[in-house]
């Protein structure tokens, strides 16, 4: 049901355009049967006309209500969806890259303190002690192998860093990179591929800029069928110029099913 809200708010002007068609055949129809039922003189002709222009009425009150119905749903439904998303049963907020394994302390061998006031000592023993080497950065994500190469991403003001190219989503992810330009307006977050039948379709748009790397907002994959995406953000100025911008392939999957514990007897 979600989704279909969501394809709804992607289409809604294409649906507006069929509901205003619509709207101008059924109006015509209307105004030619008013027409003829004044011009006739005859009863079964009027009856006819009569019948006529009650199916166009009808038709004018179901499309209007229609395109009220679209309306709604583009300024109400799907916005509070969204921001309801947003609140809740997201992913903590990403500070830091790469992330780094925990270290574990140096470890030194040996055993309790044992009594040597009756022993011999000889040469002074040395205590071994092992070093952990440093763990290597742990990357973000699962990045596939041999994805398509980034386009834009070439300045700091439109960068991404979450999602990375190639990286497999499969749950809600903070974005991560920067969105800033001169006579900066907002950016936005657009996605392209099988759900979005190959075009480039807004997610959603920001009005704050992001000049230093930081959480540009969030992604929630679930809207969306598996599939390769383009994921990419675009920086507009205030005379609405396209600026920047930076896009990542990412594959969107179903997500991973967590392993249900067993009940004790």
């Amino acid at each position: 049901m979600i989704a279909i809200v969501f394809l709804i708010e992607q289409i809604a002007l294409g649906l507006y355009i069929l509901a205003g068609v619509g709207l101008l055949i059924a109006w015509r129809r209307f105004t030619q049967a008013q027409g003829e039922l004044r011009a006739t003189h005859f009863e079964l002709e009027r009856d006819i006309y009569r019948y006529k222009r009650a199916n166009a009425l009808t038709a004018l009150l179901i499309l209007a209500e229609f395109g009220l119905a679209v309306l709604g749903v583009q300024r109400i439904v799907a916005p509070t969806i969204r921001d309801t998303m947003d609140i809740g049963g997201v992913a903590s907020p990403i500070t830091d890259l790469p992330f780094l394994t925990p270290t574990p302390a140096q470890v030194v061998f040996g055993g309790p303190p044992i009594d040597v006031s009756n022993v011999q000592i000889g040469e002074e023993e040395v205590v071994q002690v092992i070093a952990t080497p440093t763990m290597t950065p742990t990357p973000v994500g699962t990045l596939l192998p041999n994805p398509p190469p980034v386009a834009g991403c070439d300045t700091n003001g439109a960068t991404l860093q979450v999602p990375a190219n190639g990286m497999l989503v499969f749950e809600p992810i903070n974005v991560i990179g920067t969105a800033n330009v001169d006579n900066f307006a907002f950016y936005n977050f657009e996605i392209k591929g099988p759900g979005t039948f190959n075009n480039y379709s807004v997610i959603r748009s920001y009005d704050r800029p992001v000049a230093e790397t930081g959480v540009l907002g969030q992604f929630v994959p679930s809207f969306y069928p598996p599939g390769q995406y383009e994921f990419r953000v675009t920086v507009f100025d205030s005379t609405n110029v396209l600026g920047p911008t930076c896009m990542v392939n990412i594959t969107i999957s179903e997500p991973i099913p967590t392993p249900t514990p067993l009940q004790q007897p």
